[in-house]
């Protein structure tokens, strides 16, 4: 039996915008991805936790950044939504979901590049390069562009 996406809800998640002092955004290349898709930190929030400490954990587990490490400087004043395309529902997150229901938070980095180490417990990145928010959007799969657009939209004063 089909999936009816229409009936599937969105999975809560947090997202990092990590910023360091040049004003260039970290970029990490998806380690399962066969194109060219980079993306910035991001996972899913887990019972009890806010979006803000789902987005420091994910940043930790993703990047090696301790949270020591960052100033949080702001948040989506909204949540964000993407659907995945057809052919990935049923296929990731168990079938659970039709897509991701996100808050992003902006976070300024004070450390240095040493101090990133994306050879985590759980690595999902197979390379990191700072970049420009143009650069981001355009390095990001077609199916989440509309929301990373919004997302670096609501916060490129701060960049």
């Amino acid at each position: 039996m089909a999936i009816n996406k229409a009936d599937l809800p969105y999975r809560p998640c947090a997202g990092v915008v990590l910023v360091n002092k040049d004003g260039l955004i970290f970029a990490g290349q998806r380690l399962d991805s066969e194109i060219a898709a980079w993306q910035m930190p991001q996972g899913g929030i887990d019972a009890g936790e806010t979006p803000r400490v789902a987005a420091l954990r994910e940043l930790q587990e993703e990047t090696g950044i301790d949270p020591a490490f960052v100033d949080v400087e702001a948040e989506t004043t909204d949540w964000v939504n993407y659907d995945l395309p057809d052919h990935l529902i049923g296929k990731i997150w168990g079938g659970k979901y039709r897509g991701q229901r996100q808050k992003w938070v902006l976070m300024r980095f004070l450390g240095q590049d040493d101090q990133v180490n994306i050879q985590t417990a759980h690595p999902e990145f197979s390379k990191w390069r700072w970049i420009d928010a143009d650069q981001m959007i355009e390095g990001i799969v077609p199916f989440k562009k509309a929301l990373y657009e919004k997302v670096l939209g609501e916060f490129r004063a701060l960049l």
